[in-house]
């Protein structure tokens, strides 16, 4: 028997299909193995030696796959074609050496860029060994985000200034924070335009001021009203006569985008769908193990020549030869890291009917679908017609512009959205020829301000992350992620992110004592390192030290720092921020208001404290706000049923019934349940920690096992409870909770 052992049990079952007998296809569930989540992981002083563990809860993953193995004559370590996909495959391989379970059994490595049943064939004809690089890049990657949270956290942790400071996410942050700054340093600058309404015989179109008295007319020319005053009087009251003086026509065309990245599919699934980066990488994972769609987290742009040759087939078939072009688009990537730049985002099949999808998927592969389309049709075509019309007495000359799609190409399929307006609309103009008359019927001056720099949404604050060459394709949803998830930024109605009182506190903290990590130049430099790993062009214990070694000493200087010190270094950073031009004093006694640091975040207190207790809070979007106190985490509290409640109070969660408090602090309000906190109130014993077996692919909502319960062990998730005999996998765990029938509510039948 042949054992292949791919990440994703929806994958195995679809992979088993093609396979058939002689085959065993089993799941890893994702990475199985991590570092010992203590002090010292990861041995700076000898070549940075790391120590593993199981991960908790995967000890059932990791029994069956020796099990498995144990009945098997060959090995085939399928995990994902990625740097991470590398080291889950190099993990599981050294669990099984490390128990002796493969003497006498080949073993090998196996990797698929999209899953049908040509590819998986393909690839088992082909193996190779794990990628040693490809590993060895994902050992730094995981040794720098190791010694960064055990060496920085604490930091923030004793002070109050946040829950972590990632590699990347450090960066992403200070992204959103910079942007603030500019918002509020920028001052609006007033400028004025006129436009006029014309008409040629009874057509009528529209026009711009582009010369007055010999001046060219640009966008800041007129800065006032009463410039804009002087203008129209020279020109006259409407009705005006005027002459086409020049006409200027040509012929222009729009190349379709490149089919997705990782990158430009979470940016449009954003501008369209409104996904969030997680819910895009969530809903792509499963179209791919579907066999729908090729892999999704690539960089590259390039496809291959059979899917080249299939579309340009589903084009002609559908569309017309006119909209297929004489020679293939091709589209250079602009990924440095070849090794994970494989093939674009794309449909794996053009020659059948559409998938029966709906919601997410169906809405995220038709996304898929047209853009793939598109980037291989011809151009559209567009008539271009400028003209000059001058006033009679030769004041003043407008500029008109009118554009026509002759021929609609790639249009016909998709359209890219932007993150900012779109000022090629198309707009029509009568015919004109020079020297015909135009009559200028009415004239409208407007008054305009120049605009801020837009704050990040989703969209733009990854693709700002790739242009500066930070993080990499699996990476991008994860930063999106946790930024929100650990408070430091939230998003707005517009879905655009605003820095919070924590993003703008750990910010400014980072900038003073941790410089490097969070210098864009710094951290792009650290991921091509990386790539360089992954590429065999650097050396996995020199890239550590290189990086590690100033980082520490950084660790070490801010360590010996006093919290009074940090706290005037962070106000003096945030003066324009809190206060803007003023002093920033206390309006109860005068004196200096400023940053103070509590458990509960950060707030503005005076220096004058205890003699005055004044305090401002500090509201979402920063701006202060008077209170007795920091405000509580009343976003928290959750309403279980039966009168029962879990509340985050002064001295940290708790439940209550109305009549009994009892303490909850080893919970939080995605881990409590009815049942628990009845045993919390009843006063039993403490309760064993539920343990994570992983998101609900269908809720995103973390699955706990809990070992005790009322009525024995269960999982629970998103408020679902169910009953189980042992603790099992993520697979069935979320089968269970999705396919678990809502309980009937208890009342009275109505008479």
């Amino acid at each position: 028997m042949n054992l292949l052992i791919v990440e994703s049990p929806s994958k195995a079952k679809t992979i088993e299909k093609y396979l058939g007998k002689g085959w065993r296809v089993i799941a890893s569930v994702g990475h199985v193995r991590d570092l010992v989540p203590e002090n010292g992981s990861v041995d700076t002083e000898n070549d940075f030696a790391m120590r593993w563990q199981i991960m908790p809860g995967k000890e059932r993953q990791i029994k069956l796959i020796t099990d498995e193995v144990k009945k098997a004559d060959a090995v085939y370590l399928a995990s994902d074609p990625d740097r991470e996909g590398e080291a889950i495959a190099w993990h599981i391989l050294d669990i099984l050496r490390a128990k002796k379970l493969l003497a006498g059994k080949k073993v090998y490595r196996v990797a698929f860029h999209e899953i049908t049943k040509k590819a998986v064939q393909a690839a088992i004809e082909s193996p190779r060994e794990i990628d040693q690089n490809l590993v060895d890049a994902y050992l730094v990657r995981r040794a720098l985000d190791y010694l960064i949270g055990f060496g920085i956290s604490p930091l923030l942790w004793r002070r109050n200034l946040g829950k972590s400071a990632g590699r990347v996410q450090s960066v992403a942050v200070k992204l959103v924070v910079d942007r603030e700054r500019e918002i509020e340093a920028f001052r609006p600058v007033e400028y004025w335009s006129l436009g006029a309404e014309m008409m040629r015989g009874a057509d009528g179109f529209a026009a711009a001021l582009s010369m007055f008295g010999g001046e060219k007319i640009e966008k800041m020319t007129i800065g006032n009203r009463a410039r804009m005053d002087e203008i129209l009087a020279g020109i006259g009251s409407p009705v005006i006569d005027a002459t086409v003086a020049a006409i200027e026509k040509k012929k222009t065309t729009r190349r379709a985008a490149a089919p997705f990245t990782t990158s430009t599919l979470q940016q449009e699934a954003a501008r369209k769908l409104y996904f969030s980066s997680k819910r895009t990488m969530t809903t792509a994972q499963k179209l791919y193990e579907q066999g729908l769609i090729t892999y999704m987290r690539t960089d590259a742009t390039n496809l291959s020549a059979d899917a080249v040759g299939a579309i340009r087939e589903y084009i002609a078939a559908t569309y017309g030869d006119r909209f297929v072009p004489k020679t293939p688009n091709v589209y250079v990537t602009k990924s440095k890291n070849a090794q994970e730049a494989h093939e674009a985002i794309r449909p794996t099949h053009f020659d059948s009917a559409a998938p029966d999808l709906s919601g997410d998927e169906a809405k995220l592969y038709d996304l898929i679908w047209k853009r793939t389309i598109a980037c291989q049709m011809t151009n559209a075509e567009f008539d271009s017609v400028a003209a000059d019309i001058e006033t009679a007495d030769h004041t003043a000359v407008f500029h008109a512009v009118g554009t026509t799609r002759t021929f609609d190409g790639f249009m016909k399929v998709y359209t890219e959205g932007r993150d900012d307006a779109d000022t090629s609309a198309e707009s029509k103009l009568p015919v004109l020829t020079v020297g015909d008359a135009v009559q200028i019927t009415d004239l409208l001056p407007e008054q305009h301000f120049t605009q801020p720099p837009a704050r990040y949404t989703e969209a733009s604050l990854v693709k700002k992350l790739e242009e500066l060459g930070i993080g990499r394709p699996s990476t991008y949803a994860a930063i999106m992620s946790t930024i929100v998830d650990r408070k430091y930024v939230e998003q707005d109605k517009q879905r655009r992110f605003h820095p919070t009182p924590g993003g703008w506190v750990i910010a400014a903290y980072l900038s003073k004592y941790f410089a490097d990590l969070v210098d864009v130049n710094f951290t792009a430099k650290t991921e091509d390192t990386l790539d360089d790993v992954s590429n065999g062009r650097a050396d996995k214990v020199q890239s550590l030290r290189a990086f590690w070694t100033p980082t520490d000493a950084m660790i070490e200087a801010a360590s010996g720092v006093k919290t009074t010190e940090i706290i005037d270094s962070i106000n003096e950073i945030m003066h324009t921020h809190l206060f803007g031009d003023g002093a920033g004093k206390c309006p109860k006694c005068g004196g200096q208001l400023g940053i103070k640091l509590s458990k509960y975040g950060a707030f503005v207190g005076c220096a004058n404290y205890p003699e005055c207790d004044y305090t401002q809070r500090l509201t979402a979007q920063d701006a202060p706000a008077e209170s007795d106190a920091p405000a509580s985490a009343t976003a928290n509290n959750v309403d279980l049923g039966d009168g029962i409640s879990f509340k985050v109070g002064r001295f940290g969660p708790y439940v209550t019934d109305g009549k009994k408090n009892a303490s909850a602090k080893q919970y939080t309000a995605e881990t409590i349940t009815l049942d628990v906190a009845r045993e919390l109130l009843a006063g039993g014993p403490k309760k064993a920690d539920p343990i994570e077996l992983g998101e609900n692919p269908a809720t995103g909502k973390m699955i706990y096992y809990y070992p005790t319960g009322r009525y024995g062990a269960y999982i629970s998730s998103n408020k679902v409870n169910v009953s189980v005999k042992e603790q099992p996998d993520l697979a069935t765990a979320a089968e269970l909770i999705n396919n678990k029938k809502p309980a009937a509510r208890r009342g009275f039948k109505k008479k």
